[in-house]
């Protein structure tokens, strides 16, 4: 187990709280970048400890909770290497929920594929190895974690993420973790040809709308260009789309805040993520936009083929 501070910071000050502790454990699929967020988040200032094993969560929460120090974000790093911890995790994770503790759980995965191939350049051993193939010591460890998957407050798919990608979400979720509580709403724009987003808790496919791929002078643009904009929003598919899209969304979105959600990610989707969906996500986007919520924006295919490759 290692632990880990900033010193400097506001996070390690003796002196009595001002702020109640926000805590974050991080799990998820040996290879999909725990390790290496826990990392992210301790150089943005938050107390990390990592490899906790899970008998030793309820007294951490306890100290940390009850502490004078300024321990305003703490990071604990959680995995299945420890024996135990998939049947253990989710008893104590409800009980200091229902303690009126301020804590979430964030899960990490990757695509198979992705998987296969981390380790491969890594050479590491996974955790599940004990004799078995690769493959499927991955597939043992989905899973096995799958209870804990449907536990997390918010899942994110670090297949298409380089190391500075990922610590740019990290700092996302950092910012969302602290803030005020209010519902965060992400909306991707994707391409079905890619995947849907395996974290998106609402899918809407735009492919009805007429292609600016295969119109002239557009096919090399992309839905941030002001010509694919005018081109899409221009077309009546589009307008009458979009004068019941934004009206349900506008609808739906404030029951998700009354039902206490913290994350409500919405998935746009065309057929390659470059031309149509980047355009309805930032319309949807627009529309949602205001002091209740907090509205961001990923456009995970507008690159096509040459986006960036996994971390």
């Amino acid at each position: 187990m290692t632990k880990s501070g900033r010193k400097g910071g506001t996070v390690r000050k003796a002196v009595a709280k001002s702020t109640e502790t926000e805590f974050l454990v991080i799990t998820g699929l040996s290879g999909s970048g725990r390790s290496s967020a826990v990392k992210a988040l301790e150089d943005m200032g938050a107390y990390c400890v990592d490899n906790l094993p899970t008998e030793l969560l309820p007294q951490m929460l306890e100290l940390t909770h009850r502490s004078t120090l300024e321990l305003d974000f703490v990071v604990l790093g959680m995995d299945i290497r420890e024996r135990g911890f998939v049947k253990r995790f989710p008893r104590v994770y409800r009980a200091a929920r229902a303690r009126g503790i301020r804590i979430r759980l964030l899960f990490l995965e990757a695509s198979e594929s992705v998987l296969v191939r981390r380790f491969s350049e890594t050479r590491r051993v996974h955790p599940l190895g004990g004799g078995l193939p690769l493959v499927e010591a991955i597939r043992q460890e989905r899973l096995e974690l799958e209870p804990l998957r449907g536990l997390a407050d918010q899942i994110v798919d670090t297949s298409m993420m380089r190391i500075r990608e990922l610590r740019e979400r990290m700092l996302s979720i950092a910012h969302e973790v602290r803030s005020d509580g209010n519902l965060t709403v992400t909306i991707f724009s994707f391409g079905f040809k890619y995947g849907i987003p395996a974290e998106a808790d609402l899918v809407f496919d735009v492919r009805f709308i007429r292609n600016p791929f295969f119109e002239e002078g557009l096919k090399h643009l992309s839905g941030l260009d002001d010509p694919v904009r005018d081109f899409v929003l221009g077309r009546p598919e589009t307008v009458a789309f979009l004068g019941s899209f934004l009206p349900f969304l506008s609808f739906l979105v404030p029951l998700y805040r009354a039902d206490g959600r913290a994350y409500l990610t919405i998935a746009i989707g065309c057929t390659g993520g470059r031309h149509r969906s980047p355009v309805i996500a930032r319309a949807a986007a627009e529309a949602l936009a205001g002091p209740a919520l907090r509205v961001m924006m990923r456009n995970r295919d507008i690159q096509g083929d040459s986006r960036a490759s996994p971390a």
